[in-house]
């Protein structure tokens, strides 16, 4: 019998084998697995490169590697992920928080801020999924009163957790629904965010298969050419809008035209912009409300 594995072994085997499974990032994840099952962070392994590790402690990361092997993310192994430095639970019934979101967060926040509120603005933040968007917001503007919607009860669940967590829960109100379609009518927001699902059928084929065969579809699939949830949106938004009010939204990267004119042929919006991510991509469309 062999001496047992050390941390250097398992990180170099696993990764090799990772990468032969196809991750585009299979170092990384081997270090985040293994991070996980030894209760050390990524610097840690490295100081402590020789530590063997024990049969259970073997056994649990064999377990998280076949999973990653099979392309489950990581994410979801783990449970939780990141989110403008907030901890989130995550599981499948969400999508993982993605960076570029953060630029959804941003332009709120600017608007929020640079608003002259008579009255508590009021934001919706609908399809909040983990709760990511309206967390950050809480956080970012505390005196903003937030109503969180999701058609998912399993992800209302986990946003309601996540709140809690973060301390912003009792500020946040949410809301089972699809879309508007159970919102109470005569409910009006000075502001609505969303990242709602915007692949077409062509690029839901080209997914990466972590992505396409495990996070959710109704929260990525935005029907034949990746716009129905904006039709929605120009449609019905308006009527849940104050005057003025703002409606700021994640779009997919070739998208800005066609939503840009959504909007403006609705006739109810002053103006729509398109804003681009830190790699110069089309991300959000911003519109206010005549």
């Amino acid at each position: 019998m062999g001496a047992p594995p050390t941390i250097t072994d398992l990180l170099a085997k696993s990764a090799a084998w990772l990468k032969e499974k196809g991750s585009t990032s299979p170092r990384l994840d081997a270090e985040l697995l293994l991070a996980e099952v030894l209760g050390m962070n990524r610097v840690e392994l490295y100081v402590n490169f020789e530590q063997p590790l024990n049969l259970a402690e073997l056994d649990i990361y064999r377990e998280f590697i076949r999973r990653r092997g099979e392309g489950e993310p990581v994410a979801y192994i783990l449970g939780r992920g990141f989110f403008r430095n907030h901890e989130l639970r995550l599981n499948n019934t969400v999508l993982i928080p993605r960076p570029e979101t953060e630029h959804v967060v941003d332009a709120a926040l600017d608007f929020l801020m640079e608003g002259e509120w008579s009255a508590v603005p009021a934001v919706l933040d609908l399809g909040t999924g983990s709760g990511a968007i309206a967390i950050s917001l809480t956080a970012g503007f505390p005196e903003a009163v937030i109503t969180a919607s999701d058609a998912s009860i399993g992800a209302l669940e986990l946003a309601q957790q996540n709140a809690a967590t973060a301390g912003v829960a009792p500020r946040i109100s949410f809301v089972r629904s699809d879309m508007f379609d159970d919102l109470d009518p005569m409910d009006t927001f000075d502001l609505i965010v969303s990242n709602p699902p915007y692949i077409s059928r062509d690029e839901w084929a080209a997914l990466p298969r972590d992505v396409r065969e495990y996070e959710p579809r109704e929260a990525l699939y935005g029907g034949e050419d990746g716009l129905d949830y904006y039709r929605v949106l120009a449609e019905q938004a308006p009527q849940f809008l104050k005057p003025r009010g703002g409606l700021i939204m994640e779009i997919g990267s070739t998208q800005g035209k066609a939503v840009t004119e959504l909007l403006q042929a609705t006739g109810k919006f002053r103006a729509a912009g398109v804003l681009q991510d830190y790699a110069g991509l089309e991300r959000v469309v911003a519109a206010q409300r005549i």
